[in-house]
C-alpha cells in the first residue's frame, strides 16, 4: 500500500499567542524545531523528540505538531499498532493507530488538541485507513488537570469526535479492565468491506474461544 501524505496547516488564536498546527511533518523539520520542556507525558522531552523523528521517518508514520514560533508545544502521532497489541495481529496495511497526543499544560483548554486531530484528518489519504485509538485511564493526566476519570474521558471523547473518531465496542482485556477505557475508531470512506470485517474480528477475538 502506498502511504500518501499531504501537508496541511492551520493557524489558531490562543490567549498565549497564535500557534500553527501543521503536518505531517518530516523527520528533518522535526529535528530542526525545539521540543518544549513540558512535553513529558510519555518520556523525557529529548527522548520523546527522538521517538517522533523515528516515527516521521516511517512510511506510514505521521506527526502533526502544534508550534509556537520554533517551539513544539503539542503533537499527535499516527503509526502502525505495536506488534505486541492485538490490533497488529491482522497485519492490516490500512489500519493505523493514533498512538499519542500531548499538549503542554499552558495550552490545554485552548482547542489545541482538537485542532491537532482536525488537521490530521484534513489529508484526503486518511480516507484509505481505519484509524484507531485506545484510551486507557492510567495514561491520563488526572493530577495535572484536576479532572476525575469520567470528566477526562469526556474531554478525550470530544477531542476524538472532532476528527470523526467514534466509540467502538471490543472485548480487548486491557480495555475491558476499566469502564472508562475505550476503543475509538474512524473508518475511512475508501476502506473496503473485507478490511472492515477484519477489524471487527480483531475487536472481538474472545467470542471464538471456547
Amino acid at each position: 500500500m502506498e502511504h500518501r501524505k499531504t501537508y496541511n496547516a492551520k493557524e489558531i488564536k490562543t490567549p498565549r499567542g497564535n500557534i500553527i498546527i501543521e503536518g505531517p511533518i518530516s523527520a528533518q523539520k522535526l529535528a530542526d524545531l525545539e521540543f518544549h520542556k513540558d512535553l513529558i507525558a510519555f518520556r523525557p522531552p529529548e527522548q520523546q523528540k527522538k521517538a517522533l523523528i523515528e516515527i516521521a521517518g516511517l512510511p506510514e508514520g505521521r506527526i502533526i505538531i502544534a508550534r509556537y514560533r520554533d517551539i513544539i508545544v503539542g503533537y499527535v502521532t499516527f503509526v502502525y499498532p505495536d506488534p505486541l497489541e492485538r490490533w497488529s495481529e491482522g497485519k492490516m496495511e490500512n489500519l493505523i493507530e493514533l498512538g499519542a497526543i500531548e499538549v503542554i499544560p499552558e495550552y490545554r483548554g485552548t482547542g489545541t488538541g482538537k485542532n491537532l486531530i482536525m488537521v490530521s484528518m484534513m489529508d484526503d489519504a486518511m480516507e484509505d485507513y481505519i484509524i484507531i485509538t485506545t484510551e486507557y485511564y492510567w495514561h491520563w493526566d488526572l493530577k495535572g488537570t484536576g479532572l476525575n476519570v469520567w470528566e477526562y474521558r469526556k474531554v478525550m471523547e470530544k477531542m476524538m469526535n472532532a476528527g470523526g473518531l467514534e466509540w467502538y465496542a471490543t472485548d480487548d482485556p486491557e480495555i475491558s479492565s476499566h469502564p472508562a477505557n475505550c476503543l475509538m475508531a474512524k473508518i475511512g470512506k475508501r476502506v473496503d468491506l473485507d478490511s472492515v470485517q477484519k477489524f471487527d474480528r480483531l475487536r472481538f477475538m474472545n467470542r471464538f474461544m471456547y
